[in-house]
């Protein structure tokens, strides 16, 4: 007999087997720059090994906006990779997952074995630059949609992890963004003594703010909006700097005796600020490129790099040999200092996606995580 699951996140009943999934789903399908569309798809299938999980949230990733501002990928795809919900089909031979498992899925994993991971650049890695998890067309994350498709490697490579009983699913969404801000802040090393500046305070900066202050350095916050100072202070950051109205420069020599910062981390696109970060940081100090995902041209001095020892260094993407440490952070620390949710300032269904894209893409002082639910109650425990 086919499992039964009851209430998932507000949904219809639905059973394991195509008889009581839907063949078609809605989606917001990317069909050029800047040209996205909700539409009916269909529900896509599965394989063996695979996995089909009804999405219940998917945060929107800037990321996912460079690709749609840009037309860095070929039309039509399916966006969407900050995204948990519930196992409503198993394919052959997967045992390791049940259906009716809440779970938050990666789009990317790597193989650990080659010799990329082996120096632990795991987002360089071939097996990692393949996208494993789909709504339809070309794989490409797919949780802007009713129901993805993960792909077998996904499954066997630690790509899907299960939610605690009591997590909501908004929280464990940010499994991933934290995975990406844990490496970079681990790539720093930070000393206890150390003064921290993070340009940009929109969540990713606000969560490298705060888990570069969970090493014990003193961390300082530049944004031009004065209302994600406030929600920084939520999370203990004390230390803002009003971007609009201060010298962002002048105000870091002043904390720190006139030396500048042991590290600057650049968390909002742009690379008119590189030279900001730049002056902003002592001699030896390290600048780290966070949100700059597109290639092109910026402008640095190179003797700041050769005769001022500083270093600028990039992160991208997760690490999966931190996932236990990232996993038990972002679901303990719900229940512990760590609730990520008042960072999400707008919900929206899936049929006006096009509408919280688009506040995504022109961010103000209001606006900070936009997700989108591809059912009702997409945030709740049940």
């Amino acid at each position: 007999m086919a499992t039964q699951i009851s209430n998932v996140e507000g949904a219809a009943e639905v059973f394991r087997g195509a008889a009581k999934v839907p063949a078609t789903m809605q989606a917001v399908v990317y069909r050029g720059v800047n040209d996205m569309r909700v539409e009916t798809v269909p529900v896509p299938k599965i394989g063996p090994g695979e996995l089909l999980v009804k999405v219940a949230t998917c945060g929107v990733c800037g990321t996912d906006l460079k690709k749609i501002h840009t037309g860095s990928h070929s039309a039509p795809r399916i966006f969407g990779h900050e995204m948990a919900g519930v196992i409503v089909e198993v394919g052959e031979g997967v045992t390791c997952y049940e259906v009716g498992e809440r779970v938050m899925v990666f789009h990317h994993v790597p193989c650990g074995d080659c010799y990329y991971c082996r120096k632990q650049t795991p987002a360089q890695c071939s097996l990692y630059k393949k996208v494993g998890v789909t709504a339809g067309f070309e794989p490409s994350g797919g949780g802007f949609a009713e129901y993805i498709r993960v792909m077998d490697f996904v499954v066997a490579n630690r790509g899907v992890v299960r939610v605690p009983d009591g997590v909501p699913f908004e929280q464990a969404a940010f499994v991933e963004p934290v995975n990406t801000v844990l490496k970079g802040v681990k790539l720093l090393n930070l000393a206890a003594d150390d003064t921290v500046l993070v340009i940009g305070q929109g969540p990713i900066g606000l969560m490298h703010a705060v888990l570069a202050q969970r090493t014990g350095a003193r961390v300082l916050t530049s944004d031009l909006f004065p209302e994600r100072h406030a929600i920084a202070a939520r999370y203990g950051l004390k230390n803002p700097i009003h971007a609009g109205t201060e010298n962002v420069v002048d105000r870091v020599f002043a904390e720190t005796d006139g030396r500048g910062a042991d590290a600057v981390i650049l968390a909002v696109g742009g690379n008119g600020l590189i030279k900001t970060a730049m002056d902003a940081v002592r001699p030896g100090g390290k600048v780290m490129l966070f949100a700059q995902t597109q290639h092109g041209d910026a402008n640095f001095d190179p003797g700041a790099v050769c005769m001022d020892e500083k270093t600028l260094m990039g992160s991208y993407s997760s690490s999966f040999p931190i996932l236990d440490e990232v996993t038990e952070l972002v679901f303990d620390g719900y229940h512990n200092g760590f609730d990520l949710t008042p960072l999400i300032s707008h919900r929206f269904p899936l049929e006006e996606a096009v509408a919280a894209i688009d506040i995504a893409s022109h961010p103000k002082a209001d606006s900070m995580k936009i997700m989108i639910e591809a059912v009702a109650g997409g945030g709740g425990v049940s």
